[in-house]
């Protein structure tokens, strides 16, 4: 029950993980080498012309041993004349060992001496990859999706030093990423991305460095938590905010009970507190939008002033 329940569960989830081959075998991203193949088939047409044209020259006859020297001249141009294109280098064997890297542009090898065993692309590759289901060091499952960046910049190493190393740098980054995850926390490594790309930069470039591969970036898409995970991770990061707009409220009160204090040691003098309804009065009717009703205590109280000002006069 388990297990089919996983299945379904795996069926279910779409697979971030893309081959290292995926990225070119899209047929509108290839190169056409059309061109090359017509300018081959040009050269071996008129290698076998021109034999023919000398024979008749000679002998005055074209016979089967002139089509057969025709087709032999024509096999051997063929075998020895490569052209590789302006992003490609080409490595050439003789007899088994490493010759040199030829490209691009048009060059010639020995027939049947010399051979091209493998076109290296020497353009910025990108591979994802990911880590399903890996646990970090406070044992929380994390789904990372990530992009490695990478060119190759040794042809020869890549070529003699390993086998498919595009492969092998898709294997590598991933087994690079879940030990970074396994060496950290889940809120680690879902806070601290930018430490986590660099991370993973620096261990493979010194894994891939000598394959002749060069790693220009890493750069993580993605990070998937459980979502038992996420709710508690958002009730916390609220309790934090709560926490903070309470701390900023109560220093606001601390603030304005401090500002009513000296206003109360201000109008501890009943001449400022009286300016001040006075003044209080006059912003409320300046503008002549309102009405104030003002009870007879306070025109009896404005009139004992006045009296008082007269008799200290």
């Amino acid at each position: 029950m388990f297990g089919s329940r996983k299945a379904s569960q795996e069926q279910g989830r779409p697979s971030r993980v893309v081959s290292a081959q995926q990225s070119s075998d899209d047929p509108m991203q290839r190169a056409s080498r059309n061109g090359v193949y017509f300018l081959q088939a040009g050269a071996v047409a008129v290698v076998f012309l021109a034999v023919c044209a000398l024979w008749w020259a000679v002998a005055q006859r074209i016979d089967f041993f002139t089509v057969i020297a025709a087709v032999l001249a024509s096999v051997l141009l063929a075998s020895s004349m490569h052209v590789a294109q302006q992003w490609e280098r080409m490595v050439v064997m003789r007899l088994g060992k490493f010759k040199g890297v030829k490209g691009p542009g048009l060059f010639f090898t020995m027939p049947f001496v010399e051979y091209s065993t493998m076109r290296v692309d020497t353009r910025v590759r990108s591979t994802s990859f990911g880590a399903e289901e890996t646990l970090s060091c406070d044992l929380v499952p994390l789904d990372v999706d990530a992009v490695v960046f990478w060119m190759v910049h040794d042809a020869e190493k890549a070529c003699s030093t390993v086998d498919d190393y595009a492969l092998q740098l898709l294997y590598s980054a991933q087994t690079i990423l879940r030990d970074a995850i396994g060496r950290a926390s889940a809120a680690e490594v879902a806070s601290r991305r930018d430490q986590l790309d660099r991370e993973l930069k620096r261990l493979l470039e010194e894994k891939v460095a000598s394959w002749g591969l060069t790693v220009l970036s890493v750069e993580v898409r993605d990070i998937l938590l459980p979502e038992a995970l996420q709710d508690v991770m958002s009730a916390e990061a609220q309790a934090e905010q709560q926490k903070k707009a309470r701390l900023i409220l109560m220093e606001a009160e601390t603030s304005i009970s401090e500002i009513i204090g000296d206003f109360a040691r201000t109008y501890d003098d009943e001449t400022a507190l009286d300016l001040r309804k006075m003044y209080l009065l006059y912003e409320g009717i300046k503008e002549g939008k309102g009405a104030m009703v003002v009870p007879s205590s306070w025109n009896e109280g404005f009139a004992d002033k006045v009296v008082e000002g007269a008799a200290k006069r």
